[in-house]
């Protein structure tokens, strides 16, 4: 939900913030204070408001049905259970407030004020309408079938950047005012990272240290268990890496130590993961004494760099001209993604119910900067129409502040926004792989295609102590947060769950015929997927979640890359990034026509119809939820497991330990 910042109050806001911004100057040394990191970023205010989409923070699957309450994806954003622990986050957002609503049972899209543009039109279209985004990009006289996707996919266009970043040494801001200002101080020639996960290069000016081994950059491999949004079946692959300032790697005679350094980020590791005992240490070791571990907090400085790629099945890091990083990673990146902690931001001391969405955006266009409002700067880089990497736009950015942030209580609040699975801001290092085997390359559990014997077991919750996939599957019914199937899935399905191999039912496709027989084939579904955890089929003998579910074939992730590259073409991205072949089922107006889902004026939509926009509060403009999102979605908070339901109120995302 949004509360109210605008008017008089607004202009106050832009002008205090500019006023605090500004005061951020400082001289360009990269060494930690007591309260932040000192640098020498100059930006500027900006309003959603003035963005094509000034919800942009609201991603496009907060948008989608939950198929007659058989599909929750909503759990695994909008929960109580990082905040109830204690562990770094204040926007638990399934009850735990009521100012702050119920986010799994209700569609409570805020508008910034009472004359603001609305916030529960869905204004992703590329996502809503995949043949309206292929019609225009044939207007512009550009045939996709003359693509050659796996060729596209491997042209390398990280390492074009970073040669126009200023400097090529270790500081995180290379100064100056170039646009490549802010790419991180990690270079793609240096990857992949070595067997201990960390990073080391043959140049000097790159590295920390000589550890023996090469220089040491001071970047960590991270390799964890994504949610079903960065898996390969979405498109998309990652790197994931950590760097911790110079002072964590440094004993207290300012000696490098590698050991040491490895050992401060266990114990930060433990900290956001919430694994700390008291047997562990209490202050940070060698330089880093001073600075206390505490749990669900980074200290300043913390970088986190994210190369997001394109899928390529055949990437297994063996040959350097298909990809050098494995995992399935193509050497052409969607994205570089950077985040830095400039500011001593501690989440649990701000009140769970404060909120600055609706406030100027502090950052920079043109280098490609965003203050995410709670201690973090955000950065990205994005291709432009012809593959060569850009830096983001602040309404490119403002998604991921919908991401990674929270809240924070100060009188004149920036614009802040976050969900309530997020460990001071971060998703990847909390979700990290247990018992040795998170300090590596991005791996997706370690396959390697048509290999029976690869892979490691899938990953259990530490809460529940369930599989971690196993757990997405049953209460979405779907491979990603849109609740959807790629086909080579339900294929897989459909072989799979049949009545010869002791099933209730043949697994059935979506029935869109009218509403009685779209709830009972939704219900019907979510049994047989439940039914086929519960026998385990899903994984094999040895705990490994069968390939055919998570990694997809050639040629559906060339189909999936030639979608997005549609997107790039016509650089609209402030449209929706993902793509589909067509509009998903949880798009689409399913519901008994005494429940059909209505329009902001209150018509209901025809059944099968794309719902583009949901019913809002109108009918009393002194309400604080004036115009607010008035509808609810069909989770069934009463519904136990056993019968069907998949409310989750209390969802976190740890992991348990493998042993």
């Amino acid at each position: 939900m949004v509360q109210y910042y605008a008017g008089k109050w607004q202009i106050v806001v832009i002008m205090l913030c500019c006023f605090l911004c500004a005061s951020r100057v400082a001289a360009q040394p990269t060494a930690t204070t007591g309260t932040a990191l000192v640098h020498a970023l100059v930006g500027d205010m900006r309003s959603p408001l003035t963005f094509r989409n000034p919800y942009a923070q609201i991603p496009a699957q907060c948008y989608i049905e939950t198929a007659s309450g058989t599909q929750n994806a909503c759990l695994f954003c909008h929960t109580n259970g990082v905040w109830a622990q204690g562990m770094g986050n204040n926007r638990p957002q399934a009850g735990a407030f009521a100012d702050v609503g119920n986010l799994q049972r209700e569609y409570s899209f805020m508008p910034y004020d009472t004359k603001a543009p609305l916030a529960s039109i869905n204004r992703w279209e590329n996502t809503l309408f995949p043949e309206k985004l292929a019609a225009y990009v044939a207007s512009l006289g550009i045939d996709t079938n003359t693509w050659d996707m796996q060729r596209y996919i491997r042209q390398d266009n990280w390492a074009l950047a970073y040669a126009k970043r200023p400097k090529h040494d270790t500081n995180w801001d290379a100064g100056g005012t170039s646009p490549f200002r802010l790419l991180p101080a990690l270079d793609p020639n240096d990857l992949p990272a070595q067997a201990d996960g960390f990073v080391r290069s043959q140049r000097a000016e790159s590295g920390f240290f000589d550890d023996g081994k090469g220089y040491v950059t001071g970047w960590r491999a991270i390799n964890f268990m994504p949610y079903g949004i960065f898996t390969p079946l979405s498109g998309s692959t990652s790197g994931i890496y950590i760097r911790l300032p110079e002072q964590f790697m440094q004993n207290e005679q300012g000696d490098f130590d590698i050991t040491l350094y490895a050992a401060n980020l266990d114990l930060l590791a433990k900290a956001i993961q919430d694994r700390l005992t008291n047997d562990d240490a209490k202050h940070y070791l060698g330089k880093a004494a001073s600075i206390a571990v505490e749990k669900g907090v980074y200290p300043v400085g913390t970088e986190f760099a994210h190369p997001l790629h394109y899928v390529d099945v055949n990437a297994d890091g063996s040959n350097p001209e298909i990809s050098r990083f494995g995992g399935m990673r193509s050497q052409r990146v969607k994205e570089v993604r950077y985040m830095v902690k400039w500011d001593d931001y501690h989440p649990m001391a701000h009140r769970p119910t404060a909120n600055g969405e609706g406030g100027a955006i502090y950052g920079s266009d043109r280098q490609g900067w965003v203050d995410n409002g709670v201690g973090w700067y955000l950065v990205g880089f994005i291709e432009d129409a012809q593959g060569n990497l850009r830096p983001q736009s602040r309404e490119e950015l403002t998604q991921c502040i919908g991401c990674h942030s929270g809240v924070r209580e100060t009188e004149f609040p920036a614009f802040t926004s976050g969900t309530g699975n997020t460990v001071d801001s971060t998703w990847s290092l909390p979700r990290q792989l247990p018992d040795g085997q998170g300090w590596q390359e991005m791996n997706y559990l370690g396959y390697a295609l048509g290999d029976a014997t690869t892979g490691i077991a899938e990953p259990r919750n530490r809460a529940l102590n369930q599989g971690e996939y196993a757990l997405f599957l049953a209460h979405v019914v779907g491979a990603n947060l849109y609740g959807e199937m790629p086909e080579t899935v339900e294929q897989f399905l459909r072989q799979r769950i049949r009545p010869e191999n002791n099933y209730a039912a043949y697994w059935p496709d979506i029935d869109v015929r009218n509403a009685e027989s779209y709830a009972a084939n939704q219900k019907l579904r979510q049994m047989l997927i439940r039914e086929m955890i519960a026998k385990g089929d899903y994984a094999d003998a040895y705990g490994r979640i069968k390939q055919a579910l998570f990694y997809p074939t050639t040629l559906e992730a060339m189909a999936m890359a030639a979608r997005y590259r549609q997107v790039v073409v016509t650089q609209s991205y402030d449209r929706g990034k993902d793509v589909f072949a067509k509009t998903p089922h949880t798009y689409r107006a399913l519901r008994a026509v005494n429940d059909q889902v209505k329009r902001t004026d209150d018509r209901a939509y025809d059944f099968g119809s794309v719902i583009s926009e949901r019913s809002i509060e109108h009918d009393n403009p002194a309400s604080i939820t004036y115009r607010a999102g008035n509808s609810k979605t069909e989770i069934k908070v009463e519904l136990p497991y056993e019968n069907g339901g998949n409310y989750l109120p209390n969802y976190t995302p740890f992991l348990l330990k493998y042993k």
